[in-house]
């Protein structure tokens, strides 16, 4: 049991993980035994904010992987990636990308991180909006560290199923989205419906807007034109 006055900058992630290693490489022991014969286990570290964790965590997980072969275990050595979560890991998304596999944005912390907003708040969760433009600005920055490194990168949270910001990151090039099976329908329809040009195009337009509420209503517009009117209330 732990009480913490603020959890959300607590002791969470990969930092408990690392500050307990015995733990933490049980998992991974049974992870990779559980994959025996599948090879296809991805391991997702949360909550990175330094170089150092992601380091020290993949290192874990790479001597794990030895200590299993080691002992005569058919194991793979599983795909390592990073979640994107704090500001700090968006400013390095290059040298993390340089030493992962893939990497991960979680837009429910990093919006609640970069915005300062608590969504679980009633007096501030209106001003939760993953389409504000520092959000979209992080995610830019972290998609063109992963090309430049020649990184896959996908997006869960709640922002994968919102329609309006998955024309955002079908512009940005994102391929891969972690989304409830609930959203899946309305996302799919924007993507069947948009071309990734188009796309483009109005990713170019939002990162010129400098306030939320005038991205929203540019990309509902656009939802209304396609035919898509019905997917703002539910995107809202």
């Amino acid at each position: 049991p732990l009480t913490e006055p603020n959890a959300a900058l607590g002791w969470r992630g990969i930092r408990f993980a690392l500050d307990t290693p015995v733990i933490l490489m049980t998992q991974l022991r049974a992870m990779l035994r559980a994959s025996a014969g599948l090879d296809n286990l991805r391991i997702l570290i949360p909550m990175v904010s330094t170089v150092d964790e992601a380091e020290e965590a993949i290192k874990l997980i790479r001597r794990t992987w030895r200590e299993l072969t080691d002992e005569g275990e058919r194991v793979v050595l599983p795909a390592c990636g990073l979640m994107i979560e704090v500001p700090s890991a968006v400013y390095q998304a290059g040298a993390l990308a340089r030493r992962a596999d893939f990497l991960s944005v979680g837009t429910n912390d990093l919006t609640q991180y970069l915005l300062a907003v608590d969504r679980g708040n009633e007096r501030v969760a209106a001003r939760f909006d993953s389409l504000h433009p520092a959000v979209i600005r992080a995610l830019q920055q972290v998609v063109e560290a992963c090309e430049q490194h020649n990184r896959p990168v996908s997006v869960c949270g709640q922002a994968a199923g919102d329609p309006a910001m998955a024309i955002l990151l079908l512009g940005m090039g994102i391929d891969s989205l972690s989304l409830s099976a609930g959203d899946l329908p309305r996302i799919k329809s924007v993507i069947r419906t948009l071309t990734r040009a188009r796309a483009q195009s109005l990713l170019s337009q939002a990162l010129q807007l400098e306030k939320a509420h005038e991205i929203r209503r540019l990309l509902s517009g656009v939802l209304v034109e396609a035919g898509l009117g019905g997917l703002v209330r539910a995107g809202k």
